[in-house]
């Protein structure tokens, strides 16, 4: 669940043009003066703007904060808090249907990343759909910088897109990027945004920008990071681009298995007609069955998965037989969930 404090009902009912989104988690010492520069930067700006502020479940006076900063900088903060933590998916996805701009750009609260490259972000966004900051002199531990370079060189190599940060907080987006992505923003999977933008036919690129050591807290990432990044990358790869083709992916496993299960079949069959007898290899006729059993499973699960696919690309309809010849065909339609674990709203 989550509250959202609203601005006047004037300011409520102008047209936005930039929103910028920040999910921060007990942050309560950086926001003023992150909220300050910000201030600073967008009064310098010809476009309508808003801060937009996501307390993820903070268990300091993070939200106090944020009220005190939305009664100075009235009418230009806003605020949504969650009532606990939801993890920073969650956080950017409440941000994307919060925000009222048709530009949204994201950063994070801990003073990090630089308000000032906000307008060439803005410029690189001209022709482009989203621009991801590359923070290409990182002030971080070499302890997160080396696991960052594995991690990104990995996810452009699997990707397709050649970027250098898939990491950056700092992004701008186009609001139909923005909205596009909320079936993926559940989990850790809101880092491969630009991944999945590029798979949707959206223009990607990067922009360098500064970075700054932390000020104030620690990190809310640990060790475990890289290795929950590279499972997701697995699982973020298989459900945008084979989410259509299930059987492209299970339906080849499945041959491949059962074609190398069929020749050792072939070969176990040759020696016993050849010599009478299996000459030991029964281990190998083992193999040989099991490696045919997974190929029909699994050749099984992509018929399955085109049979769903097939169904999704209708709408979920299925159709109902009429009970007389008066009455006509209708339809059940079954609406898609919410994204997994994103907090349902009360204003």
């Amino acid at each position: 669940m989550l509250e959202v404090s609203q601005a006047d009902t004037s300011r409520a009912q102008q047209e936005v043009d930039l929103t910028i989104v920040v999910p921060v988690f007990n942050e309560a010492e950086s926001l003023p003066a992150l909220c300050q520069k910000l201030d600073e930067v967008l009064s310098g700006l010809t476009l309508v703007s808003e801060i937009l502020f996501v307390d993820d479940g903070s268990t300091d006076d993070t939200f106090d904060v944020i009220t005190r900063l939305a009664h100075q900088y009235d009418p230009r903060v806003r605020a949504v808090r969650f009532r606990r933590n939801y993890r920073k998916a969650a956080a950017l996805a409440a941000g994307f249907q919060e925000a009222r701009g048709e530009i949204i750009v994201t950063m994070d609260g801990d003073l990090q990343d630089d308000p000032e490259e906000i307008p060439n972000l803005l410029k690189a966004l001209e022709d482009k759909d989203l621009v991801s900051g590359w923070k290409k002199e990182r002030k971080d531990p070499l302890s997160k910088r080396l696991p960052s370079k594995l991690f990104n060189l990995v996810t452009s190599i699997v990707s397709g897109v050649r970027l250098h940060d898939f990491n950056c907080g700092l992004k701008a987006y186009r609001r139909e990027v923005a909205e596009d992505s909320l079936p993926y923003l559940y989990g850790e999977l809101y880092r491969y945004l630009p991944a999945i933008a590029h798979w949707s036919g959206y223009r990607v690129s990067e922009l360098p920008v500064r970075h700054y050591p932390r000020q104030y807290g620690h990190s809310k990432f640990g060790s475990k990071r890289l290795l929950h990044g590279l499972l997701d990358l697995m699982s973020i790869t298989f459900v945008v681009r084979f989410m259509t083709t299930p059987m492209h992916v299970f339906g080849t496993l499945g041959l491949l298995c059962g074609f190398a299960g069929g020749g050792i079949g072939t070969y176990i069959t040759y020696l016993w007609l050849q010599t009478g007898t299996i000459q030991h290899r029964q281990p190998l006729l083992m193999l040989g069955m099991l490696l045919i059993i997974v190929g029909i499973q699994l050749f099984s699960t992509g018929l399955l998965g085109d049979m769903l696919a097939s169904m999704h690309q209708r709408g979920g309809s299925v159709g109902i037989c009429p009970t007389s010849s008066k009455t006509r065909s209708s339809t059940i339609t079954r609406r898609g969930a919410r994204p997994r674990d994103a907090p349902s709203f009360r204003r």
